[in-house]
């Protein structure tokens, strides 16, 4: 499985950025599609995910209410919309797949995209 990230950028804290995730390679007929994030000196951290046959939805309390995960059901892509950026939110973001289970346990996670940057200014 391939996992492409886009839509990384540089953004002045308050503004909105959508990050897009498209996969290839192997189906599966559950899995759960997830963001995580690295912060420049942290760990990485979970940040949302869905579960592409239910379109269950999870969040980090940090982004609830700011960010949206949501799916593409034609193709097997997954965007995250990010509004109301804070200079908290720079960082790595990384997609990922794993068969359906907890979606906030990175272990669970097979296949990983490279990640991509995402800069918030003051």
């Amino acid at each position: 499985v391939q996992l492409q990230a886009s839509g990384g950028g540089l953004v002045q804290a308050g503004g909105s950025l959508r990050l897009s995730c498209a996969a290839s390679g192997r189906t599966f007929s559950d899995y759960i599609m997830g963001w995580f994030r690295q912060s420049p000196g942290k760990e990485r951290e979970f940040v949302a995910a869905i579960s592409w046959s239910t379109g269950t939805t999870t969040y980090a309390a940090s982004v609830k209410g700011r960010f949206t995960i949501s799916r593409d059901n034609g193709e097997i892509t997954v965007y995250l919309q990010m509004n109301s950026l804070g200079l908290e939110d720079t960082g790595i973001y990384y997609c990922a797949i794993a068969p359906e289970g907890v979606p906030t346990i990175q272990a669970l996670y097979s296949y990983w995209g490279q990640g991509t940057l995402v800069t918030v200014s003051s």
